[in-house]
């Protein structure tokens, strides 16, 4: 072998060796870093350790209010729901009453009107009609009397006055 061959594989030695010191420094350093990284998520996991329970502990005791506030929301619903089944009643009763009334008015005021055109029939036949006839003959008589007072046929100018009007 060849002194350039030896000083190439001895370059080669060092280089490598050197590679694997400073592997091994890395690898150290690596090691550090991951000791700090563990020291710090054993904390954080010892503080969300905490955070979880507490959390837990509220989730549960939210899980119980909750299911109190349904059992009476589902009351108050229920109770809602009986009371509008009542106030239905109550309007369907009313409603068929008021429908009752309103039929018994419609015959009340039917009648009322033909009692008062009844009434109005008879005053008309007992009492204006013979005071009609009465007013007829007392104008008859009026003119008769007045005829015979006047004496006689009226004259021509008083025909054709006369009958100018009707013209």
């Amino acid at each position: 072998m060849d002194q350039s061959t030896l000083f190439v594989m001895a370059a080669a030695a060092v280089v490598s060796a050197l590679a694997i010191v400073l592997q091994a420094f890395f690898m150290f350093a690596l090691y550090r870093s991951a000791k700090a990284t563990k020291e710090q998520v054993e904390v954080l996991v010892g503080r969300s350790e905490r955070v979880f329970d507490q959390a837990r502990q509220t989730l549960d005791q939210n899980r119980k209010n909750i299911a109190e506030i349904t059992s009476k929301a589902n009351l108050v619903l229920d109770t809602t729901q009986a009371q509008l089944n009542k106030i239905d009643e109550v309007l369907s009763e009313a409603s068929s009453r008021a429908k009752v009334q309103m039929d018994r008015i419609e015959l009340v005021v039917d009648d009322t009107i033909g009692r008062v055109q009844e009434t109005v029939a008879l005053l008309h036949q007992g009492i204006l009609r013979p005071l009609r006839e009465a007013n007829g003959v007392i104008l008859g008589v009026r003119a008769a009397v007045g005829y015979l007072l006047r004496g006689g046929r009226s004259g021509v100018e008083r025909a054709t006055h006369d009958e100018e009007m009707f013209i």
